[in-house]
């Protein structure tokens, strides 16, 4: 017993010490899908590899569904002279939080009229923002992505547990807070410092 005892600690010391490697990818344990019904809390603690990887699925399914007809569950869906359409996707690398004219001239409401609030402390997992102040950058970000113009202001609603991760219906845009965590991964937050 003797004899086999010091290989098999190596063995273990090996397979713990590759378990930890940096060079290796990280592999989502659920779908972004998944990820969007969950509460936001849940994506708060998981790795910030793991959710640049789940906002990565994310942009690939918004190019995928661009333009679609919105019957199906789509991830962004708007509504658009009368029709309800899945929005104009985004690249993997867009980040969300830097709107290039910061939705210049749209006015937003954050009022919680009869549904969730926007809870104003920050986090860490939003980049140091509250979720309000995420929510205003990913609002404008994608409303001018979107060629999105209304005349007045839009109401910005919580919509945690919704199968998509933002709609615009009728001036009205709801934000899933599950996917502000994802877009959070995103940015210069999330690279190291030797390339910012």
């Amino acid at each position: 017993m003797r004899r086999w005892l010091p290989g098999l600690l190596l063995s273990l010391v090996t397979v713990l010490t590759a378990c930890g490697e940096a060079g290796v990818p990280a592999r989502a344990t659920m779908s972004a899908r998944q990820a969007l019904t969950n509460p936001p809390e849940f994506l708060e603690f998981e790795s910030p590899a793991t959710r640049l990887e789940l906002f990565r699925e994310v942009a690939r399914q918004s190019v995928v569904e661009a333009g679609q007809a919105a019957q199906a569950l789509v991830l962004f869906p708007i509504s658009q002279q009368g029709e309800l359409l899945a929005a104009r996707g985004f690249d993997t690398k867009m980040d969300l939080f830097q709107s290039p004219d910061a939705g210049g001239g749209i006015q937003l409401v954050f009022d919680a009229r009869a549904g969730e609030r926007w809870p104003e402390d920050r986090r860490e997992g939003l980049q140091g923002l509250s979720e309000r102040e995420a929510a205003e950058l990913v609002a404008r970000t994608l409303l001018a992505h979107w060629g999105i113009h209304p005349e007045g202001a839009v109401q910005v609603d919580r919509a945690s547990g919704a199968p998509y991760a933002v709609a615009y219906v009728d001036g009205i845009l709801r934000i899933n807070p599950a996917f502000l965590y994802l877009a959070a991964a995103y940015g210069p937050a999330s690279m190291p410092a030797t390339l910012q």
